[in-house]
């Protein structure tokens, strides 16, 4: 793996001291908090390390990522994404929660919203109850459909009312690369 394409990484002056490498670079503050030290030591096999000064401010090409579940802005998992990181960032949010969320009653929406348009959907499905099959239980197959329809109501009304609740776990996994 090159820390030059999994970061925004400039370098600028490579130096060789003895069996050492001191390596000068510049890149955004942003790509320092997210996961630069963990992925430095797997890169280097632990080796590395670093330190860092800041360089000053400068004009960034970003934009608003919000993740909405259920049609419900979540504020927690709002965040300003480099606009070329944008989809491929929303993308792997959405596909994330989806593997967290655990299933509900109804359907989930979960999407990523940037610009005034939706980039990445994913669907949870619901719970399903089963009901037996026709040929084992026996019973009448319409009475079967009729309990099915009462269901079906049932989970409408329960999707109008339904909020969605996000456990702590769930942002800390989310967090992580």
């Amino acid at each position: 793996m090159n820390l030059k394409t999994v970061f925004d990484l400039n370098v600028l002056e490579i130096k060789n001291i003895g069996d050492n490498l001191i390596v000068i670079a510049r890149m955004p503050l942003s790509e320092l908090i997210r996961d630069f030290d963990d992925q430095l030591k797997s890169v280097s096999a632990g080796y590395a390390s670093f330190s860092y000064e800041l360089d000053g401010e400068e004009e960034a090409d970003v934009e608003k990522l919000e993740i909405l579940v259920v049609n419900e802005i979540i504020p927690a998992l709002t965040r300003i994404v480099s606009r070329k990181d944008l989809e491929r960032e929303g993308r792997a949010t959405v596909e994330r929660l989806k593997e967290l969320l655990p299933k509900e009653q109804w359907t989930q929406p979960i999407q990523a919203k940037s610009m005034g348009r939706i980039i990445a959907r994913e669907t949870i499905p619901a719970m399903k109850k089963l009901l037996g099959s026709f040929g084992k239980t026996g019973g009448d197959r319409t009475r079967k459909m009729k309990l099915w329809k009462k269901q079906k109501r049932g989970k409408e009304k329960l999707k109008e009312m339904a909020k969605v609740r996000i456990p702590p776990e769930t942002f800390r996994e989310i967090l992580k690369k």
